[in-house]
């Protein structure tokens, strides 16, 4: 990036948090090194594996921030009180392991809501900013809702272990398939898990450590694996019902008529998608035109693992082969993990100057 460009990233940058300050949210900051023990693991394994660590000596492992959102929750969830809004702009950074063009380091700025009084309200605030300050760029928005997803998962008539392990790798769609097919008898069982579990004695010759594993961990690994291999497969009906949800992919109007209809066999997703026929009313309010408004039900899968309802992206053109523009979401749950079980609602988006600093060099 030449200097002129860097100059006009950092223009924008401040442009846009003008604006969203002058809205009413306030402006903050995040230090530029965070307590990676405790941090990392709320980001999930994509960005666990692309942060930027270092050992110190006094106050063991660091990282440079990979993001704003969750140290800007850790600080509120500390000392803020709600409601409340904020702003911040500044450098993130992110290792690039299979892409050597994307940089390691990219300006943000962020809008952050914390606010429980109406989260349909909330999570229109957030989009209707972003979609503002992004009028003049040729951006198309996409939006999701992880919360559907999760409550369909959690309506499953199976275990609690195989309903957690599907919760995990909501993430992994791979692996999500890769579940749900053994868990509703489309796939056998590994071979390998097969044999083990049909010794007399599967713990025969471990010593008192195998690898990094103690004898207790193996041995508790075994009854796990027993139980899930016992436990009734998950019905074909509840697992086309999931793939239907899945398969939703329409203007917000359509895919609500859709959810609907699948909430009618598959009631554990109607508050759900209850909270979304409200973030439309709230969203046509702000004056979004949602008859237009993609939704897509597995939007956001790919994206941080700490969002749990609404998800959104303004994607740029294909043919630029720049990453989304801007994106977000609702983050519930992350609070209640940084305020030690205590939450409030909360919602949040991105942009990336950058990004529409190279879209408007396109015009």
């Amino acid at each position: 990036m030449t200097g002129d460009q860097s100059r006009a990233v950092w223009d924008r940058a401040r442009a846009f948090q003008t604006t969203i300050a002058d809205q009413g949210a306030m402006v903050t900051d995040a230090d530029y090194l965070l307590q990676a023990d405790t941090l990392l693991d709320l980001y999930g394994e994509d960005i666990r594996a692309r942060a930027f660590t270092t050992q110190d000596p006094l106050r063991g492992e660091q990282m440079l921030r990979p993001d704003f959102t969750v140290p800007v929750v850790q600080a509120h969830m500390a000392h803020g009180a709600e409601p409340a809004r904020y702003t911040y702009m500044g450098k993130v950074f992110r290792k690039q392991e299979e892409d050597e063009s994307r940089p390691t380091e990219y300006v943000q700025v962020g809008y952050e809501v914390f606010d429980g009084t109406d989260p349909a309200a909330a999570d229109a605030d957030v989009f209707a900013t972003i979609l503002g300050l992004l009028s003049d760029v040729d951006v198309t928005a996409v939006t999701g809702d992880i919360g559907i997803l999760r409550a369909a998962v959690m309506g499953l008539k199976t275990t609690e272990r195989r309903r957690a392990a599907l919760l995990r790798h909501l993430w992994r769609p791979r692996r999500f398939k890769s579940l749900l097919d053994r868990f509703s008898g489309v796939t056998d069982v590994p071979p390998s898990r097969t044999a083990l579990l049909a010794q007399d004695d599967p713990m025969a010759g471990v010593g008192d450590v195998l690898g990094l594993r103690s004898r207790a961990e193996i041995a508790a690994r075994i009854d796990v694996l027993r139980e899930d291999a016992a436990a009734e497969p998950l019905s074909m009906a509840e697992r086309e019902l999931v793939d239907a949800l899945l398969a939703v992919r329409e203007t917000s109007p359509n895919a609500l008529t859709a959810l609907r209809d699948i909430s009618v066999d598959l009631g554990s997703i109607s508050e759900a998608v209850d909270g979304f026929s409200a973030r439309l009313d709230a969203l046509s309010a702000r004056g979004v035109n949602v008859d237009t408004l993609a939704f897509e039900a597995a939007y956001g899968r790919m994206s941080m693992e700490y969002y749990d309802g609404f998800v959104f992206g303004f994607e740029a053109p294909a043919q630029f082969n720049l990453p989304p523009v801007a994106t977000g979401g609702r983050y519930d749950a992350l609070t209640t993990v940084l305020g030690n079980g205590v939450g409030v609602p909360a919602v949040g988006g991105v942009i990336r100057p950058a990004a529409v600093v190279a879209l408007e060099g396109e015009r």
